[in-house]
């Protein structure tokens, strides 16, 4: 007998606005002092990769397609945000780890956290880039059709989440969210998404070499 697929969730609001507002603020002045302009979607600037780019079909090992009835809790998601209601987040600075989020009330597994968004260019542009916030969007046969996410001009909260040192155990025992990469409605988004219960006040991690292996991550606390 298969296993039944488990359902996505969406992210649950705090009910008080003026906490949310407070989170809200908390991102504000992160994108502030990072010179970021925040988004939620993925954006395409001229002079950068054109939308066009951004087919899923075009992954090397094959890409997981977002079933329907998740690919309508990811829209759900978008649709409180344009509404105000965010992940309940809060972004907070660290001494040593910079800028990095913590949940603002409990997270259920399997929650849609936020999506990973910013500027798509390809990733033969960007290779000789020192910023330590792209990610893989588009892994293609072909290198030149390879795109990655550059959340340094436009990004959201997704940017501060911070990656696990997987060099150690302690490292690994901190994450408790994964990095997919989907293909909705043909084109690739990448979702940040609990793989376990989070309690209010637990920092959020992720694996920054859920697929290529090849971020070094040693120096991570």
């Amino acid at each position: 007998m298969s296993k039944k697929r488990r359902k996505l969730l969406p992210f649950n609001p705090s009910e008080d606005p003026d906490r949310r507002l407070e989170q809200m603020r908390s991102l504000a002045t992160a994108l502030l002092a990072s010179g970021t302009r925040f988004s939620d979607d993925l954006t395409y600037r001229r002079g950068m990769a054109p939308r066009s780019a951004n087919r899923a079909s075009l992954e090397k090992a094959g890409m997981q397609v977002l079933s329907k009835e998740d690919t309508q809790t990811l829209n759900l998601c978008k649709r409180m945000m344009d509404r105000g209601e965010c992940p309940p987040l809060m972004v907070v600075l660290d001494p040593l780890e910079g800028f990095t989020v913590e949940a603002d009330r409990f997270i259920k597994d399997l929650t849609i956290v936020t999506e990973y968004v910013g500027d798509v260019d390809y990733l033969e542009k960007r290779e000789d880039d020192d910023g330590d916030s792209m990610m893989t969007l588009l892994s293609a046969d072909d290198p030149a059709k390879s795109l990655v996410v550059c959340p340094y001009k436009h990004g959201n909260v997704a940017r501060f989440i911070n990656g696990i040192n997987n060099h150690t155990p302690e490292g690994k025992r901190k994450q408790n969210l994964k990095c997919v990469r989907y293909d909705v409605d043909g084109e690739c988004r990448v979702l940040l998404i609990a793989i376990r219960d989070i309690p209010k006040g637990e920092r959020l991690y992720y694996d920054y070499n859920g697929y290529e292996h090849e971020y070094p991550t040693e120096h991570f606390v």
